[in-house]
């Protein structure tokens, strides 16, 4: 009756393919014959399961699982090869097959008619190739990691080049040139094409009987990928192809090197994640290979893309994946009920479904920051011939990177701001949204934004690479507000220690805008930018920063040590600048100071005595550029003109004997039963420090510093910083980083002068010698009188001692004269208009310290990179893309999962009504 339906029928018409895919997990013919079956012929039908049983990508990674690649690459290892030889061919014959793109299906009753009229369901080249990506995207990371035997299937199939006879040559067309390069280096053409041309991209102009070598499949793939990431129909609009010609590079969206507007991106969106992704899978080679092994062992798939991709293509990805990251404001707002549910407060608790442009936006930066921040191999930056230049990227070392340096994204030179303006308004719209994520009046009623680190990481290499971006960004009205918003963002993250990579990433950057003198002369200038109300601070930019520094060291516990350096450089570098420091402001800069010239955070590390270098450098700016300016700062100087001069005198014998007294007097705290008459210090040890300091310059035969005796004394002036017990930060080891080995503290004089180390006993009592060797820091760093000579005379405090000497006296008398606010006025005027430029040093020129890198600062951020795009890809479950696989790039310390929440049961709902796939649904929990 009816000879055209299909004879079985199964779970309705077996649309859904449930049956066939519990099959293909259960049965023998199914993934199991990968391990159990050996040498299964490449054009045997079992393949064909691969290309058209899945429907989604989760459909994927939970049907094939990596110990299921993982058993066949020991077992049956021809099979893995045979199934990667087999999926690639098929992805490449399906691009060029002229029924790719298959074209979306108008109704559902043209889909009922079809499937009809043909007995079953029509082939569907389009999910054909989404599932070679997806195949791909599980196998490849398995072969990544497997090492010794089962390793080499990844060399003999992807990499392994043939020799045919017959050989084609092609010859690509150009259009007019939508924008050019900075090239002064090179004499290759300066014009790069981006819009499709109107004719064949390619044609064959002949053929040779000669041999050949053909490309590998891994380069074959490489070059599929980019025409699939330009085919109109799958990532492009239909509307825009040209005749029968589909691969049509032309750049995604609107923005940097293109004005017109190719079309609506919604429908491709989750093609160009795929694709994407499985480039993203390619480039992972790298994670599995260790930290010492990164230059040495380079990724070849990254490094053939960097350095093998034409320049055409080059630039066209470079800004389609710029252009969409910078327009992130789409994101969440594909879907009409998703735009209007996404202004709602705890949306993102109900509406759980997967955003499709907030992944795709993601996955951009994710590729973006991999290939800004590839060096490894022969992809290393190339020395600069001056010596005061740092490496910089050439055109064949990685073009992406050399391209985002010199690119000037239009033929006239006045549309370059209009490139970068675009860039920038970009990167503050996403800082602005995390910020009012930040500062909502109902605590986590919108979510925070999920590419935060990428984000941070691409706005580091842009100003890093580009120079004239990074002028463009320290002189626009928006360089504050960065710095503003990425100070908070820190301190928002700074408690939790799976982000301290990202702070340490902040602290360069804004030592990196330190050095800029544009950026710094709009320190005194408010902040303009929405932050969140706990941060906001009273004054100009130079105070909140101040304040934000002081945050990160004052309440972290030692924590961050690693960033001190960092951020005190940049106080540093913009002390110069410094006017008009607010009252609390400059309080915390002499609670800074203190808490660094403390003994026990000074002597408990190498690395400590020069933060205590900076942070008196950051004084003689103040006192030498812009003393009228800053009468609240020298106020604090002069109430704490006892601890700088202390450090004129200080040894190791006094600085031991405050630890052990803030010590015993923890003890009595803590014990208030104990006798408090057994003293177990004598007095005989308290030796006057100037005494004891010159005994010690004699005998290394050395002239000590002139410090005038009797100055007055200021102990009738209130101190509201005072030097606690403990004092300071908690005593944590500075490890050696880019930051601390470029910026060595400058003290030839001092270092030269290593001759009291041999007699340490000489100075001190049994207890004190006992004390220094146990270590005074949690290292177990053991301080010595060599040392403390060798930093403590090349301290910066005579201008320090000059304004004391001369301001302390007067100071004094109006105190003793005035009482109350009235003294308090008459000081700041006093200071206001005092002049002692004929006492003090002319100012040294200004040279601000850069941040710069080195093999353990580049081979960090990789790692960084890395480890987030794999959390980023467990979090997505079942999509882990690399999850179970031995990763060696870095640790990876996995927790406790937590039970889920009845909010996700609702959001799997209201998500489906929405059109939205939970990437957590897997086929467990439809069965």
């Amino acid at each position: 009756m009816f000879p055209r339906l299909p004879q079985k029928l199964s779970v309705p018409f077996n649309i859904l393919g449930d049956e066939a895919k519990l099959a293909f997990r259960n049965q023998p013919g199914g993934i199991a014959k990968l391990t159990s079956t050996r040498n299964i012929p490449e054009r045997d039908s079992y393949w064909d399961q691969y290309l058209t049983l899945f429907d989604s990508a989760s459909d994927v990674f939970s049907l094939i699982s990596a110990n299921d690649v993982r058993r066949a690459l020991y077992e049956a290892p021809e099979n893995v090869a045979t199934l990667i030889r087999t999926i690639t061919t098929r992805l490449f014959n399906l691009v060029s097959d002229h029924t790719f793109p298959t074209p979306p299906s108008a109704s559902v009753a043209s889909f009922a008619s079809s499937f009809i009229k043909s007995g079953g369901l029509e082939r569907n080249t389009t999910k054909e190739v989404l599932n070679c990506i997806r195949v791909l995207q599980r196998v490849l990371p398995v072969v990544f990691e497997i090492e010794g035997d089962p390793g080499r299937v990844e060399l003999e199939v992807l990499w392994r080049k043939e020799v045919v006879e017959d050989s084609h040559q092609v010859d690509e067309n150009a259009s007019g040139p939508q924008f050019v390069i900075e090239d002064d280096d090179e004499d290759e053409d300066d014009e790069a094409t981006v819009q499709s041309p109107k004719s064949p991209s390619a044609s064959s102009s002949g053929k040779a009987s000669t041999k050949k070598t053909m490309p590998s499949i891994a380069e074959r793939l490489f070059s599929c990928l980019i025409d699939l990431l330009f085919c109109c129909g799958f990532t492009l609009p239909s509307k825009i192809q040209v005749d029968h010609y589909k691969i049509n590079y032309t750049i995604w969206e609107k923005g940097v090197g293109s004005t017109a507007d190719p079309g609506p991106s919604q429908p491709y969106e989750g093609n160009r994640t795929e694709v994407l992704r499985l480039l993203l899978v390619l480039f992972s080679k790298q994670i599995y290979a260790p930290p010492s092994a990164l230059f040495t062992s380079p990724s070849l798939y990254t490094l053939h893309f960097v350095q093998h991709t034409p320049r055409r293509h080059v630039l066209t990805i470079l800004c389609s994946l710029m252009n969409t990251a910078m327009n992130n404001s789409h994101a969440g707002g594909g879907h009409l009920m998703g735009g209007v549910a996404g202004r709602l407060p705890y949306n993102h608790l109900v509406f759980k479904g997967e955003d499709p442009r907030a992944t795709l936006v993601s996955t951009c930066f994710q590729i973006l920051c991999v290939l800004l921040d590839f060096q490894s191999g022969s992809a290393r930056d190339v020395p600069a011939s001056n010596p005061d230049s740092s490496p910089a990227p050439t055109a064949r070392t990685n073009a992406f990177r050399y391209f985002t340096a010199k690119l000037i994204f239009h033929i006239r030179e006045q549309h370059r701001a209009n490139d970068f303006a675009f860039i920038l308004n970009g990167i503050v719209a996403i800082f602005e949204e995390q910020m009012a994520s930040m500062s909502n009046l109902l605590p986590g009623s919108r979510k925070s934004v999920p590419y935060m680190l990428e984000t941070i990481i691409f706005f580091w290499k842009m100003i890093d690479l580009n120079k004239k971006f990074r002028a463009y960004v320290v002189d626009s009205d928006k360089a504050m507000d960065i710095m503003a918003y990425l100070m908070c963002y820190g301190l928002e993250i700074k408690d939790k220690t799976e982000q301290h990579g990202l702070c340490r990433a902040i602290s360069y950057i804004v030592q990196s805008l330190s050095a800029e003198r544009a950026f710094c002369q709009k320190l005194t200038s408010p902040i303009k930018g929405h932050i969140p109300q706990k941060w906001v601070q009273m004054g100009n930019a130079a105070d909140f920063l101040i304040h934000a520094v002081y945050a990160m060291v004052a309440t972290t516990s030692g924590a961050l040590s690693s960033l001190y350096p960092a951020f005190i450089i940049a106080l540093s570098n913009a002390a110069p600048y410094f006017k008009h420091l607010s009252v609390t402001s400059s309080t915390r800069l002499i609670q800074l100071f203190t808490s660094f010239a403390n003994p026990a955070f000074l002597l408990a590390d190498e690395g400590h005595p020069r933060l205590l270098f900076f942070m008196l450098e950051v004084f003689n700016s103040v006192i030498l550029r812009n003393l009228s300016d800053n009468p609240n700062l020298v106020y604090g100087i002069i109430r704490s003109h006892k601890t700088f001069e202390d450090l004129g005198t200080f040894t190791l014998a006094r600085g031991l004997r405050e630890i052990r007294r803030a010590r015993e007097a923890k003890e009595e705290r803590t014990r208030p039963s104990v006798d408090k008459g057994k003293q177990r210090a004598d007095n005989d040890q308290h030796e006057d420090a100037s005494v004891e300091k010159a005994r010690l310059l004699r005998r290394e035969g050395s002239n000590s510093v002139d410090l005038e005796q009797g100055n007055p004394s200021l102990d009738n002036i209130p101190d509201p910083v005072r030097r606690s017990d403990e004092g300071g930060p908690a005593p944590e080891s500075v490890p050696t980083s880019p930051t601390s080995a470029s910026t060595p503290m400058p003290s030839e004089k001092a270092m030269g002068k290593r001759r009291m180390g041999r007699s340490l006993s000489n100075e001190m009592t049994g207890s004190l010698e006992r004390l220094a060797l146990a270590g005074i820091g949690r290292n177990g760093f053991v301080p010595t009188q060599e040392w403390v000579t060798s930093w403590q005379q090349g301290l910066p405090l005579d201008p320090i001692l000059i304004l004391c000497s001369e301001l302390v006296p007067k100071v004094q008398e109006l105190k003793s004269s005035l009482n109350g606010a009235n003294a308090n006025s008459a000081i700041i005027d006093l200071l206001r208009s005092a002049n002692l430029e004929h006492l003090l040093p002319p100012p040294p020129p200004l040279n601000p310290r850069k941040f710069a890198w080195t093999d353990a600062s580049i081979i960090w951020l990789t790692s960084l990179i890395w480890g987030e795009i794999y959390v980023r890809a467990i979090m997505g479950a079942p999509l882990g893309v690399w999850n179970t696989t031995s990763v060696r790039l870095f640790y990876v310390k996995h927790t406790q999962t937590h039970p889920r929440q009845i909010t996700e049961t609702v959001s799997n709902v209201v998500g489906g009504l929405l059109g939205r796939t939970d990437s957590s649904q897997s086929l467990s929990q439809r069965r």
